[in-house]
């Protein structure tokens, strides 16, 4: 089969693919600065609520858009699964950090995402996120440079309590 062949019948699975997971993921409710959504799949529900941060810095450095998430996914059991992009792959093994006021969260990284290390400190995070105003991410790119992206908590407690509602 020629190569341009090829290449075109994965372009239109690649599209239809991306086409098809849209139509799939339905917003659930806008509550400030954070959005409730279900993404629905073979049957499976992945309830998520996420936010994009207010700041970023520094202002110069390149990268993708950031997302923090908190994910519920009840066909794996998985419950309050905060995860984060920064738009870029983590340093590897280098520090990822969730910070508010003077309490700090770890979190690990794999590739583009970092999730909590420790699953009792996901639980206190999330009482952190209800309560704060600020929530800041600061990674390290693999060129050594450090992010601090600053995300709003307003509207964090209904996206997080609608997500819930939407998978249990």
């Amino acid at each position: 089969m020629p190569i341009k062949k090829i290449l075109y019948i994965t372009l239109f699975f690649t599209i239809f693919s991306f086409a098809n997971a849209e139509e799939n993921l339905k917003s659930v409710g806008k509550f400030k600065d954070w959005e409730s959504f279900v993404l629905s799949q073979d049957g499976n529900k992945t309830c998520f609520a996420q936010s994009i941060p207010v700041v970023r810095a520094p202002k110069k450095l390149k990268r993708d858009p950031s997302r923090l998430f908190v994910s519920f996914r009840p066909v794996e059991n998985i419950k309050n699964e905060i995860s984060v992009t920064n738009g870029y792959e983590f340093k590897l093994k280098a520090p990822v950090t969730a910070k508010s006021g003077k309490k700090a969260y770890d979190l690990f990284s794999k590739g583009r995402f970092a999730w909590v290390v420790d699953n009792k400190d996901e639980s206190k995070l999330i009482v952190t996120m209800k309560k704060a105003s600020r929530l800041m991410i600061i990674g390290m790119t693999e060129k050594d440079d450090q992010t601090t992206d600053h995300y709003s908590m307003m509207g964090f407690t209904k996206a997080y309590n609608t997500a819930k509602k939407s998978c249990s």
